[in-house]
């Protein structure tokens, strides 16, 4: 699935649901199975990890579940890990762990992966996610176990492309929410600086984003 939305629209709740619906796939008798249970949540960076692992944990604590952070600060031990129901991390190190993927292996336990900030494909980092997607799907091909991918992003304008790309059915699994959905609408206006030599158009873009930050704190915003 694929949900592209503004920022404050409320990813990360969609991201929850996604978590609740696969709780529900591991009730054996009305009971919770929590060893059948791994979660991936890819954030992109260790502060936003570090978020919403205080975020899920307070949402899952009366379920009994435990949520967890790994990343390049924080380390976790096979026990740690074998206890825990949601693993918050990075793509950096999800990918050294997907790497070496022996029998097993963490990755193989995983039944639900979110990506967040998915978006990032396009920047420096975009390889990292790239190689994660390529490799749990082929982790699906060669295993035949199901492994749900989520992609929260901000609005895209190739969003199909990123859909295709993660597999996602355009029908049934693509969720594309443009600006109008915001919480704070937001207005874009573009201003044109025609100086050529680079110091004086930094010099012309940095006096019109004074001058329009100097107009909205005039008018109280």
């Amino acid at each position: 699935m694929l949900v592209c939305a503004p920022t404050g629209a409320g990813k990360t709740n969609v991201a929850m649901l996604a978590v609740c619906r696969e709780l529900s796939m591991h009730f054996l008798g009305g009971v919770l199975q929590k060893d059948e249970i791994k979660i991936i949540y890819v954030a992109p960076m260790k502060a936003l990890a570090a978020e919403v692992t205080s975020k899920f944990s307070s949402r899952l604590a009366p379920m009994g579940l435990r949520v967890r952070e790994l990343t390049g600060d924080m380390q976790m031990t096979r026990r740690e890990i074998s206890e825990t129901q949601v693993i918050v991390t990075t793509p950096e190190k999800w990918d050294v762990i997907t790497r070496k993927g022996s029998e097993g292996s963490l990755a193989q336990q995983v039944g639900l992966l979110i990506i967040d900030e998915v978006h990032l494909l396009a920047d420096g980092r975009g390889a990292v996610i790239e190689s994660i997607v390529a490799r749990t799907l082929r982790l699906v091909e060669l295993t035949q176990t199901a492994i749900r991918l989520v992609g929260l992003s901000a609005t895209l304008p190739n969003y199909m492309d990123v859909a295709l790309f993660l597999r996602v059915n355009p029908d049934t699994g693509l969720h594309h929410f443009g600006a109008a959905h915001r919480p704070v609408p937001l207005q874009q206006t573009f201003v044109g600086v025609a100086a050529k030599r680079h110091r004086d158009r930094k010099e012309a873009m940095n006096k019109v984003a004074f001058e329009k930050a100097m107009d909205a704190i005039r008018r109280g915003k």
